[in-house]
């Protein structure tokens, strides 16, 4: 599982040289929320000297612990983690960033003779990774955000089919923040974003685990979940970054119940109903979650309400890595 051979250069969406290793071996447990990921990955990770490379978008930000789910330490303790913890609340981040990190980060463990479980539930990263895709060398430009944003989002739909359609076809109707992405890369560059981002998979050899449950049995465990992700402290967690200088439009607080939690503090919300929207958005995300995995290829996809779904994930990894 070493990088021993020749490496081949693939060129990162900022310009830098990426040397993969052509036919390295890489494990992927992808789901939904709450779908059982963490377990699966590090009951697998411990059976076969494994690493966990983190591609779930609400790990990277320290502090936001309870109401992510994140990894406990001792779930770290037992198996090495990557991309967890590396950015401050108030930090940005982006795709072209993240897809730097996690293949510096797979080559790293696997030139140390472990295998990489590339692990979460954010469906763009994971496919991002899995394609290879370079995204526009466009930095953000917070102004022209902002002139974008008070438009409505039909409005910007329309704007974007006009001048890319093949980008709003891909992005839909809803997804704001990607929209305006793409008209910002069309305004600052003069093309679509459609013609200026490319792909080029990376030289690996992928084996996919996918995790699903019945929806109705997932929705119940997600609002346990929430229940008891406020019943163990996620108020003071969201009070701490509040005290951090965290608002409710830093870009970290998109997650799911975090600016409810902050709107129970300010007095403009009860904790009840702050626990109800969440439950809701959350079940929302699961769908949206869904519909993505449902693009992908290749997925073997286990039922994570059957007791025996890791003893046949197992048996999946071991043959994967004996070919």
């Amino acid at each position: 599982m070493g990088p021993g051979g020749n490496s081949l250069a693939i060129r990162a969406d900022r310009g830098n040289e990426r040397n993969l290793t052509p036919g390295l071996r890489v494990v992927v447990v992808l789901g939904a929320t709450a779908t059982g990921k963490t377990d699966l990955a590090l009951r697998l990770a411990e059976a076969v000297g494994g690493e966990v490379v983190n591609a779930d978008s609400r790990y990277f930000y320290r502090g936001m612990d309870i109401g992510t789910a994140k990894p406990s330490a001792e779930e770290r303790a037992r198996v090495a983690h990557h991309l967890i913890d590396i950015l401050d609340p108030t930090e940005p981040f982006s795709l072209g960033a993240f897809l730097d990190l996690a293949y510096a980060a797979i080559e790293n463990v696997a030139s140390r003779g472990h295998v990489p479980f590339v692990t979460g539930g954010t469906p763009q990263y994971l496919r991002g990774l899995i394609e290879g895709w370079r995204p526009p060398p466009v930095p953000p430009d917070d102004a022209l955000r902002a002139r974008l944003d008070v438009e409505q989002t039909e409005v910007l739909f329309e704007r974007l089919r006009a001048v890319d359609p093949s980008s709003a076809e891909r992005i839909g109707p809803a997804n704001r923040r990607r929209m305006i992405r793409a008209l910002e890369v069309y305004e600052v560059l003069g093309r679509p974003m459609s013609e200026v981002s490319e792909s080029e998979p990376p030289p690996w050899q992928f084996l996919l685990l996918g995790l699903r449950q019945d929806r109705e049995a997932l929705y119940a465990r997600i609002d346990r979940r929430v229940g008891a992700m406020h019943a163990t402290g996620w108020l003071d967690e969201v009070r701490q970054l509040r005290d951090q200088g965290v608002t409710a439009t830093t870009p970290s607080m998109s997650a799911h119940g975090y600016r409810e939690a902050l709107a129970v503090l300010e007095g403009s919300m009860a904790l009840d109903e702050a626990i109800r929207q969440t439950q809701v958005m959350v079940h929302s995300y699961v769908r949206h979650q869904e519909t993505w995995f449902r693009r992908f290829h290749g997925v073997n996809w286990l039922d994570s309400g059957d007791p025996g779904h890791v003893t046949q994930a197992l048996e999946m990894v071991n043959e994967f890595l004996a070919e």
